[in-house]
């Protein structure tokens, strides 16, 4: 990016019909936008979710108040249309897909789904690796060709995997090297003992790995395949050059995952909300990401960065459509 380049983009929008940095964030979101596309007139016609699911073996060990099953169930409920992320992709205009990265049991059967299925769930990271090194290999290329491949120049992806608050919450302590007891929350909404479980629970698992694992090491040995895919897609989707609206505690130890492996895709991140998660502060610190809203979501699915979307297309649309005071024939600042 040149430096000619950068100076021409604040001059644009400083010359708005607008006071000198008066629409904040809205202004620095444009700039990352133009920035990254390499243009003055950024495209943000559309933006896509992709949202992977995969079971993790450490769940039927209790690190989540909801049984492993309802990975699957709430896979067909994606499938039929009725979770939140369905209702905010289709109020807001996005398109979704669904990809099978490895929900226990049978494969499922459905048009509409895309199966990148490595297998039916990983193995116990309590006790042992949660993948082998080809699996880990086979899909982190999946998702990386799935963002390399998207339609839109905007994308998001969400996650569905009981246990993956944990396996966040593991990935995240290697990386960063903070103790996985603090960076454990509640999840799905396990009680007190519930969490004084799962906190027991990962700590062994963490104890069995040395303090800071690369990025490639920490997914291989802790993550879900539909974690290690999503990383995946960023990587790909970056190098694309396109915009990368990055969710909640999955998405984002994913994102801290892959900058590991590649940390030039930062400019591509876009990091669109604070989750009730407790690691997640800590988490967004390590990223040094100050994400767009803080509204108390923990749902996971896509659906924070869901909600950015609007902010996104309204910075490009201000970059490209508002006029500026020569066009317009309003007199500037004195």
């Amino acid at each position: 990016m040149s430096t000619s380049f950068e100076a021409r983009l604040q001059a644009i929008i400083g010359g708005k019909t607008k006071p000198v940095g008066s629409l904040g964030r809205i202004e620095a979101l444009a700039m990352q936008i133009a920035k990254l596309q390499e243009t003055d007139q950024p495209d943000t016609s559309s933006c896509g979710l992709t949202l992977f699911a995969g079971d993790h073996g450490m769940a039927l060990a209790g690190v989540s108040a909801y049984p492993q099953s309802v990975t699957r169930q709430m896979l067909l409920n994606f499938l039929s249309g009725g979770a939140a992320a369905n209702v905010f992709a289709d109020v807001l205009g996005v398109s979704m897909q669904v990809v099978d990265a490895g929900v226990a049991g049978e494969p499922v059967n459905h048009p509409e789904l895309l199966s990148r299925r490595i297998r039916g769930g990983t193995n116990d990271a309590i006790e042992g690796p949660a993948m082998t090194p080809d699996e880990f290999d086979r899909a982190l290329a999946a998702g990386r060709l799935l963002g390399e491949q998207a339609d839109d120049p905007v994308v998001a992806f969400g996650d569905m995997g009981i246990g993956n608050t944990a396996a966040s919450s593991l990935v995240t302590a290697k990386l960063t090297g903070a103790d996985v007891g603090d960076l454990t929350g509640r999840g799905t909404g396990l009680d007190d003992e519930g969490l004084k479980r799962k906190r027991s629970l990962l700590q062994r698992a963490a104890a069995r790995t040395e303090t800071h694992l690369t990025a490639r090491d920490a997914l291989r040995e802790y993550a879900g395949f539909e974690m290690v895919m999503i990383a995946g897609a960023m990587l790909g989707a970056a190098r694309a050059r396109r915009l990368v609206l990055v969710d909640g505690f999955i998405c984002s130890a994913a994102a801290l995952a892959a900058l590991g492996i590649d940390p030039d895709i930062k400019d591509a991140l876009v990091f669109a909300h604070r989750s009730a998660e407790s690691g997640h502060a800590p988490l967004l610190a390590a990223l040094n990401g100050d994400p767009l809203l803080d509204l108390g979501l923990r749902l996971g699915e896509g659906t924070g960065a869901l909600l950015v979307w609007p902010l996104v297309k309204a910075a490009g649309a201000f970059l490209t459509d508002m006029a500026s005071f020569d066009s317009a024939g309003v007199s500037g600042p004195a």
